[in-house]
């Protein structure tokens, strides 16, 4: 007996969807974005009433509390239940993952610029590479490794003509220090996800979110705790109110930006993804160039261009994680 053949209706756009539709998701995560890295860089750069934020790890602990709030919140209109269909445990190595990056990625900011930070987590490519061979067995084409090469020659020529002051060499290795423990972490984030997808299938993004996030929010509030950061940071948030107004804005676009994310996926695609969060990448750099005073050199354009091309090739082909 022949199967039954099912008719699918003819997509209206990349991978499935409406041009309107795939502009909400465009708008949506450069809105999300780019507030969220502006107001990221300024919450870690300015100097308030009383100094600079104290605490990165604050900064994650807040957004964990947003994101669990959302994820449960699509969770019960989704399933009707908090329940995740897996081991708590399961979770718990790439909360803590992400968790380090997300502090990374905060505290590089006080050594480096945002456009560097920004450019080099490109750079994530090598990393993921490996961390797909050792946690999952992947292997990867001869291309994809000279990709990457180049990628890494890109971010370096944009760190080389970065202009330095006098005496801070100390500091800016410590942010680079920052941003490969950034990449790093982020990568294996992603690959063991990937790793429990596999493992449970019944698993949704959201109830991941959740799981990841509660994790998340266990970690850092106990570091908060046992470093005493938890009081500095409410004292500092009590006595400069534009502060508390900063983070909330962190928190939320962080939450929007991660729905988005899951929703653009889902519909059109990592493709169309990873080319919107690539244009995204751009316009965050110009954005905080022009609002923060950052000077990007002719070499560091050459860089920038480098791996932006880089990254636009390996998406049209269907390239990523």
């Amino acid at each position: 007996m022949k199967p039954e053949v099912v008719s699918t209706p003819k997509r209206k756009g990349p991978e499935g969807g409406s041009p309107l539709l795939l502009a909400f998701c465009f708008f949506g995560l450069q809105i999300s974005y780019l507030t969220w890295g502006y107001v990221q860089e300024k919450v870690m750069t300015t100097e308030y009433t009383t100094g600079k934020f104290p605490s990165a790890t604050f900064c994650v602990f807040s957004n964990r509390l947003i994101a669990i709030i959302v994820a449960l919140a699509a969770m019960l209109y989704q399933h009707g239940s908090a329940r995740v269909p897996a081991p708590l445990w399961a979770f718990a190595p790439c909360s803590l993952s992400n968790s380090l990056s997300s502090y990374a990625q905060y505290q590089a900011l006080r050594y480096v610029s945002f456009s560097l930070q920004t450019l080099s987590k490109s750079t994530k490519v090598i990393p993921v590479m490996l961390m797909g061979k050792l946690l999952n067995k992947k292997s990867y084409p001869w291309r994809d490794y000279g990709e990457a090469a180049l990628i890494s020659i890109g971010v370096s020529l944009f760190s080389f003509s970065e202009s330095k002051p006098k005496g801070s060499h100390t500091t800016e290795l410590l942010g680079v220090l920052l941003l490969v423990m950034y990449v790093t972490a982020d990568s294996f984030t992603s690959q063991w996800q990937s790793r429990v997808y596999k493992a449970n299938p019944n698993v949704d993004q959201f109830q991941m979110m959740f799981a990841v996030n509660m994790w998340s929010l266990a970690m850092t509030f106990i570091t908060l705790v046992a470093s005493s950061e938890l009081f500095v940071s409410l004292k500092f948030l009590s006595d400069n109110p534009a502060a508390i107004t900063d983070q909330m804005i962190i928190s939320a676009t962080s939450a929007t930006g991660q729905l988005f994310i899951y929703f653009t996926i889902r519909r059109f695609g990592p493709i169309t993804f990873t080319i919107i969060m690539t244009t995204r990448q751009i316009f965050s750099m110009v954005l905080s160039a022009f609002a923060f005073g950052h000077t990007i050199h002719a070499l560091g354009g050459v860089g920038a261009l480098m791996v932006f091309a880089v990254v636009f090739v390996r998406a049209r082909r269907g390239g990523g994680d």
